[in-house]
């Protein structure tokens, strides 16, 4: 249980901190993080939801966390839709018309189909085709490690568990 409560406020704490980090550039989120930065981050977490700066997460520490990230993440996506309002209005009428509301797929162009990686997954004597055989192998292997009891079945249970590696 303190776990979770521990990774809630670490999470809401997060979401804060990433809404006000938004101007990230790609090639820094692909950066390796150290555990010692990780651990930081999770440290810097906690001193923020700890309010009364005792060492403790409290109950209401945890609430104030959370109802602060929700309610700046409910102000972002506010600004991101009417920004987006904004930009298909295009008669700046403050309505949207139908044509309005579609542009932005019309004008989207339908990237090139490319099978490269279906064969490549599936295609294991590598003739260019993908049998019967082939496409089935990966998908009865997902079945087999569900299948956690080995009796050929499914059931509820087994279908809602997570598949073994």
């Amino acid at each position: 249980m303190t776990h979770h409560l521990l990774l809630t406020a670490f999470l809401s704490t997060a979401a804060v901190a990433a809404s006000a980090q938004n101007t990230a550039s790609p090639a820094s989120a692909a950066q390796q993080v150290t555990r010692a930065t990780y651990m930081q981050k999770v440290d810097n977490a906690f001193v923020n939801v700890d309010a009364n700066k005792d060492g403790f997460m409290d109950r209401a520490e945890i609430e104030s966390a959370e109802t602060k990230a929700l309610v700046t993440r409910k102000a972002v996506m506010l600004r991101d839709r009417e920004a987006a309002f904004r930009k298909m209005d295009a008669d700046k009428n403050g309505s949207l018309s139908l044509q309005e509301y579609n542009a932005a797929l019309v004008a989207l162009q339908p990237r090139k189909a490319d099978a490269t990686p279906v064969l490549n997954r599936l295609d294991t004597n590598k003739d260019g085709k993908i049998s019967l055989a082939e496409n089935r192998t990966p998908s009865m292997a997902q079945f087999d490690r569900a299948d956690a009891n080995k009796d050929g079945a499914l059931t509820p249970a087994e279908l809602k568990a997570p598949a073994k590696r």
